[in-house]
């Protein structure tokens, strides 16, 4: 179901000169920016879009000060900086979001957007409550969407699956994901709230409101790439 809502030194990705960034924002099609709880099946959703459309897509690779994950690497999942450096680049303000979660914060850099869309490609932002509402005050103009997981137990279920949570961690991010929810559901905060109670329905979902957007935007002169690959999305 969907509701459409009326070990790098963090230096090396600071923004040159003073470009404004509402003059950042027209080198490309408009950003996406997905958020949900954790668990909610945002990473397999993109997953999909990004396999469906390899030339479209492009990640923004966030920063955080929390240690890498077994399997995960710097640069690629994200930048891992130290918690001098975050707060030295925020101090610049090098970010157009920040948010501290479990106790680590994590940021979305204005150099970061910029990389993706002077590719020309759209911008994929994957983040918290938080920093949504930050980048509604900024000149970013994404596309917002809101993954509502199918319930609060499955939700649960799918945390304690990961095994990567203590009790304690996981009793957080249930408590988190009930403030999310409650702001995803209010209508406004996004432009389409998709529940996610089948994978490959919210897929198509998520799909056809992307593809739309863009193709208004290719009609209104913005270079969009919405070529598709033809492979059997089921076996992702």
């Amino acid at each position: 179901m969907f509701v459409i809502q009326s070990g790098a030194s963090i230096s090396r990705y600071r923004l040159c000169g003073k470009l404004p960034y509402s003059k950042m924002v027209k080198q490309g099609p408009r950003p996406l920016v997905i958020c949900g709880p954790s668990g909610s099946g945002k990473s397999t959703l993109l997953k999909r879009l990004f396999k469906e459309f390899p030339e479209t897509f492009g990640f923004s690779v966030s920063h955080t000060t929390r240690k890498p994950r077994p399997g995960e690497e710097d640069g690629i999942h994200y930048h891992f900086v130290s918690v001098d450096e975050m707060q030295a680049a925020i101090e610049r303000n090098e970010f157009l979001e920040t948010a501290t979660f479990s106790g680590n914060m994590y940021g979305t850099s204005k150099r970061a957007v910029q990389s993706v869309q002077a590719m020309g490609k759209v911008c994929v932002l994957d983040i918290e409550i938080e920093g949504v509402k930050q980048i509604k005050n900024s000149d970013l103009n994404p596309l917002l969407v809101f993954i509502k997981p199918p319930s609060i137990e499955e939700l649960e279920k799918r945390l304690r699956g990961r095994k990567t949570e203590t009790e304690e961690s996981l009793q957080k991010r249930l408590n988190t994901a009930k403030v999310e929810i409650e702001y995803g559901s209010i209508p406004g905060n996004f432009h389409i709230i998709i529940h996610n109670l089948q994978v490959k329905k919210a897929y198509e979902e998520l799909r056809d409101f992307v593809v739309k957007e863009l193709e208004t935007q290719r009609e209104e002169g913005t270079f969009v790439n919405l070529k598709r690959c033809e492979n059997d999305l089921d076996s992702s």
